[in-house]
């Protein structure tokens, strides 16, 4: 069946295997069907490091979680949607630019199983999503819907971006926080859940109602799943008004379903696991009297028409990233079994890796493998004498530096009455973490080069004390 004419949503279908450039998308997303699909065949090992030469040679890139990866084919088709702005910009945004932002975002519903078009909007990443659901939240203090007082429940480990918008929108109208601390080292989601309840009372103490619960669906650092459709259970039966998922690493790392999951407002980045170039994300709002009054913070012409269509213009800027989600998805689709194919190649490859480390330093995994995404926590010799914030960070720049190798370090502080130790085989708190990850492009050189850094570190006597006086 041919796609629709004129301006209506697209269908996206996932199988798309056209050319990637503007007028081929456009064309086709549109009944235009100018090109013949491309013969297909799924995409083989030499043709992935094509798509990553860019990549700075000699780096152990294993940090792809923090700021992602772009193919060259993506690129490529970026590079053509800013050609055609630069060329006529006129006609690119009267007769394109809105064409190609619906498409993407009827994309994005297919993938993340949302019912309607206008459930999701597209956004530059999750901070501005978070600014969207505080601002409104904000506002429900500094207009008099909400009491002084009454709370929102965060994760303690929740994005700093995410803790200064609460800071900026809500603690100065009169709200409320509350953070749930997330054990860590982590042996099951039952731990998780508990911490959580608890939280929650504390929120609800002294008759305060909490007006948001913010869950992360991958934290970032540590890096752990969180059982995220339990946590939006309890919050339905605790009586918490609005729930958002912040899920920044989770398309293409983890599935996602939001009616499974059944949140309120559910974000996540497009450039960290689904290889589009910064920034792009999404922002799904399930359909309800609340999500009418949502506003992107940047006001502009569209001001009041739905929040997706404002942020469909928020004035002159280059929106190529939120034009390339037909060719990422394209890219995708090049592997065996798609999204679900890559996300399950990288978990088993990173969990593989982590314990392939844990074993050499006889360290372990901060959590179970099922609880691992495209991400894993592998502990640290004790002896490196990270027992810091500002230690993993300068440990980090060494392994930068000095070895090559691109990887975060968490600190983990130790409990109350616990000192950093290792024990046998095992790593208790207080002990420094590398956050590792897994991307198409990684190959197991890649963790053999940061195994031997680690090794060569502990035979030389290493500790983090010496970078001190550097």
């Amino acid at each position: 069946m041919d796609p629709p004419h004129g301006q209506e949503a697209p269908q996206a279908n996932g199988e798309s295997t056209y050319d990637n450039d503007p007028d081929s998308i456009l064309d086709h997303s549109y009944g235009k069907l100018s090109k013949k699909p491309k013969l297909f065949s799924f995409i083989t090992r030499s043709e992935i490091q094509e798509e990553f030469s860019h990549h700075q040679s000699g780096i152990a890139r294993i940090n792809n979680g923090s700021f992602g990866s772009c193919p060259a084919s993506i690129i490529a088709a970026q590079r053509g949607w800013q050609l055609r702005y630069l060329r006529q910009p006129d006609s690119f945004f009267f007769n394109h630019l809105q064409k190609g932002i619906i498409l993407s975002r009827s994309i994005i519903k297919n993938l993340i199983n949302a019912d309607d078009l206008e459930d999701v909007s597209i956004v530059d990443n999750a901070t501005t999503a978070a600014a969207i659901v505080l601002q409104h939240i904000g506002w429900g203090f500094a207009e008099g819907r909400f009491q002084k007082g009454d709370t929102v429940v965060m994760l303690h480990c929740a994005f700093q971006a995410v803790k200064k918008s609460i800071q900026a929108y809500v603690t100065r109208a009169g709200g409320s926080v509350i953070q749930v601390r997330l054990p860590f080292p982590v042996h099951s989601n039952d731990e998780i859940i508990s911490e959580f309840r608890r939280g929650l009372a504390r929120a609800k103490t002294d008759g305060r109602k909490v007006r948001l619960a913010i869950i992360d669906h991958i934290t970032s650092m540590p890096s752990i799943i969180i059982p995220v459709r339990e946590l939006v259970r309890i919050c339905r039966e605790e009586g918490v008004d609005r729930v958002f998922v912040d899920a920044a690493h989770a398309l293409g790392s983890v599935h996602v379903d939001v009616k499974e999951i059944g949140a309120d407002f559910y974000v996540s980045n497009l450039h960290k696991w689904f290889f589009c170039p910064p920034s792009v994300a999404f922002l799904y709002c399930r359909k309800s009297p609340v999500s009418l009054n949502l506003h992107h913070p940047v006001v502009s012409h569209e001001y009041g028409n739905g929040l997706a269509t404002e942020s469909a213009w928020i004035g002159t800027r280059d929106y190529s990233s939120q034009l390339v989600v037909p060719a990422a998805l394209d890219f995708v689709n090049r592997f065996e079994g798609g999204i679900e194919g890559i996300r399950k190649m990288n978990h088993d490859a990173v969990v593989e890796m982590g314990q392939m480390l844990a074993n050499a330093w006889g360290t372990a995994l901060g959590s179970p493998p099922d609880m691992c995404p495209s991400m894993a926590m592998v502990g640290l010799p004790a002896t490196l004498g990270i027992l810091s914030d500002d230690d993993a960070l300068r440990f980090r720049t060494h392994l930068r530096d000095h070895f090559g190798v691109e990887v975060p370090i968490h600190y983990q502080a130790p409990k109350d009455g616990e000192f950093g130790a290792s024990n046998g085989n095992s790593c208790i708190s207080g002990l420094g973490y590398a956050r590792i990850s897994h991307q198409v492009y990684n190959t197991v050189d890649d963790y053999l080069k940061f195994r031997e850094a680690i090794n060569q570190l502990v035979r030389d006597g290493f500790t983090c004390k010496m970078l001190c006086r550097e």
